[in-house]
């Protein structure tokens, strides 16, 4: 056996290598070690073949022996058996072989069984580095020993040593079988376990651990690494930001309800509720007092942070008064207050104000107008602060932007109340008033405007006798929910009643209603039904131009949908001739004219609409009730359900 031969005739994985590191020959070892046969070896880098994570160790080691002539040690890992890894003291140092004079590195593992110690130092020192905690676990003598980390780790363990029951029972309850399976597997990915730990003196703390088998030398003991990492403060944190962004999203929401609700608000009085249930609430404030302007002078309302009596020293105030609330309206500017000597100090009349008696120096009001100065003034809000508190900027230009879509709110609702007051004259003016005698026949009419969207439309119904003593009826509907569908409304009545003075047919009137409307080629149209009563023997002439059917109720409790001849409705195809038809109207009965309002609507067919109010009639017939109460049981029952649209109701029946 030559000199090279001695030196890789051991149980221990040793190789030589030429001076550049390449393997000149190995024992099978050291070929376990690098897990491939022998013969894959030769010639083969050394740190090439080692694991990824010791090649730079590995080539360190190699080149110090080999440059220096010395002997170098470095602590190494390789695979071992059943997936743990193998911490070896590698040694390598210069050598010469003597048959060939060549010189050669020897790389071999050293028996380091008395000295375990020496093993740990590298995890030691890496540990530390990170900034971690390290453990080592031997599951023989089931005990836990604690090896290096930063001294708030090291607090974390106060005996050095200690059983692991010992440390289980630190270790909350719900994590134990956890931390058990970390103990029991150690994965060969190691994964960062998330552990609540008990300490004595501060409580829990939120550990993360991660574990690796290995085994300490060739032929050495296994044991379990554990690496700690103490995320308490980051957990806190975290939890210190999620409740941040918790609240901050709350806020946002809270906020965007306002928003919301302001720019649904269909009348002053619920541009009041909105704002007084929401704004002391979305800046966290005591309470929340609204001003509006009416003919100069403060409307003023407040939530129940404000004490009437703050209230009522506002109510009334004119708009030139020397205080804050009249000064932010006139400006146009927001205001703050930091205390009772500040308000006092700005507005020395304020002394007598009652809520400056009661709060102390440091109080905060803020004071935000509902319009810029140069538009016609709205009002303002005040909110008042806790004590101390100061609103930021991001809350100051909020509350400014909310107050803005108030005031765009108030001026909307007051726009379209201007347009229903004028739109209500308008149909007022355009319906007539019936004839309070009507020769042989009680008629009574009703009429509902719709109120969605703040606006009413174009109903009509009309009475009037014509030249040859007949009784005209008439009632109708414009498309369209507005100032200029009531106009219109008004036209085509006007036209019709014109007409009617000349033509003593309706389908004749309806024929050149519909001729003259046409050719004043009109944005809108009309439906209508046109009945001409002879109230000597209840003979009805009747036609309709695209209207719903006439309801005929009777005393004995029935009823009965008349469909009328006619033909379109009115202003749309030229040169339409309406047709009509003749039926009797008894003694003990009752007409029943309607528009579509009555009978249709988003849950209503028109089928089930007219049995309905049928129904109504003829019961309203069967109890004796006059014109005047049955058109109001229509009208009610339609008001109850469904009612989108305007609805009107015409009742006719002989005397």
């Amino acid at each position: 056996m030559d000199a090279s031969d001695e030196l890789l005739h051991r149980d221990d994985p040793s190789a030589l290598l030429t001076m550049g590191g390449a393997i000149h020959s190995l024992n099978a070892a050291m070929a376990t070690a690098l897990g491939r046969p022998a013969e894959q070896c030769l010639g083969r880098d050394f740190g090439d073949l080692c694991p990824a994570s010791q090649r730079m160790s590995a080539g360190i080691l190699v080149a110090t022996a080999a440059r220096t002539e010395t002997v170098a040690m470095r602590v190494l890992e390789f695979p071992g058996p059943g997936g743990a890894s193998v911490a070896c003291l590698l040694q390598a140092q210069p050598v010469k072989d003597p048959s060939t004079d060549e010189h050669l590195v020897w790389v071999h593992a050293l028996d380091a069984r008395n000295d375990l110690a020496s093993l740990l130092i590298p995890f030691r020192l890496a540990t530390e580095a990170c900034d971690l905690g390290l453990w080592m676990y031997s599951p023989g003598e089931q005990q836990m020993e604690w090896l290096s980390g930063l001294p708030a780790l090291v607090a974390l363990y106060p005996d050095p040593t200690a059983p692991l029951s010992r440390v289980i029972s630190a270790v909350h309850a719900d994590d134990r079988e956890d931390f058990r399976q970390l103990l029991r597997s150690a994965p060969a990915q190691p994964l960062w376990v998330r552990l609540r730990y008990l300490t004595p003196h501060d409580g829990w703390h939120h550990l993360a651990v991660q574990t690796r088998r290995i085994q300490l030398g060739y032929g050495g003991p296994e044991r379990i690494f554990g690496l700690i990492r103490d995320d308490t403060k980051q957990e806190e944190r975290k939890k210190k930001a999620q409740a941040a962004l918790t609240a901050e999203r709350q806020r946002a929401k809270e906020v965007a309800d306002f928003s919301s609700a302001l720019i649904t608000a269909a009348t002053e009085q619920e541009l009041r509720q909105v704002v007084l249930t929401r704004l002391a609430a979305t800046f966290a404030a005591r309470g929340a007092l609204l001003a509006l302007v009416d003919d100069g002078r403060l409307n003023v309302s407040s939530d129940a942070g404000i004490s009437m009596r703050e209230a009522q020293a506002r109510q009334g105030m004119p708009l030139d008064h020397p205080s804050a609330l009249p000064e932010a309206i006139r400006t146009g500017k927001q205001l703050f207050i930091t205390g009772r000597e500040d308000y006092i100090r700005r507005w020395p009349h304020g002394v007598g104000y009652p809520r400056l008696g009661r709060l102390g120096s440091d109080y905060t009001v803020s004071v935000t107008p509902l319009s810029e100065t140069g538009d016609p003034p709205l009002g303002a809000w005040m909110v008042f602060y806790g004590s101390g508190h100061r609103p930021s900027l991001e809350e100051r230009t909020l509350m400014d932007t909310l107050a803005d879509l108030a005031g765009q709110a108030l001026r909307r609702i007051r726009l379209q109340q201007t347009r229903v007051e004028l739109a209500t004259a308008l149909q007022q003016t355009m319906l007539p008033m019936l004839p309070e005698h009507l020769p042989g026949l009680e008629v009574a009419a009703g009429y509902r405007p719709s109120r969605d969207g703040l606006d009413i439309g174009g109903d009509w119904y009309d009475a009037f006798v014509m030249p040859d003593g007949a009784i005209a009826l008439e009632i109708g509907d414009v498309q369209g929910h507005d100032v200029d569908a009531a106009a219109f409304m008004g036209q085509v009545r006007l036209s019709i009643r014109a007409i009617a003075a000349q033509e003593p047919d309706p389908a004749a009137v309806l024929t050149r209603t519909n001729k003259l409307l046409t050719t004043m080629d009109p944005t809108r149209f009309a439906s209508c039904t046109m009945l001409q009563v002879d109230p000597h023997d209840g003979r009805v002439t009747g036609t309709s131009a695209g209207h719903v059917p006439v309801l005929c109720a009777h005393r004995d409790g029935s009823h009965e949908v008349r469909e009328l001849p006619g033909g379109p409705v009115l202003g749309v195809v030229p040169g339409t001739e309406y047709r009509e038809g003749t039926f009797t109207l008894g003694e003990d009965s009752a007409l029943v004219m309607v528009t579509d309002g009555v009978v249709e609507g988003p849950g209503l067919t028109l089928e089930a609409g007219l049995e309905r109010a049928g129904t109504l009639a003829a019961q309203a017939v069967h109890e004796g009730l006059s014109v005047e109460e049955t058109a109001d049981r229509i009208l009610d029952a339609a008001v109850a359900v469904d009612h989108l649209d305007d609805v009107a109701v015409l009742v006719i029946r002989r005397t």
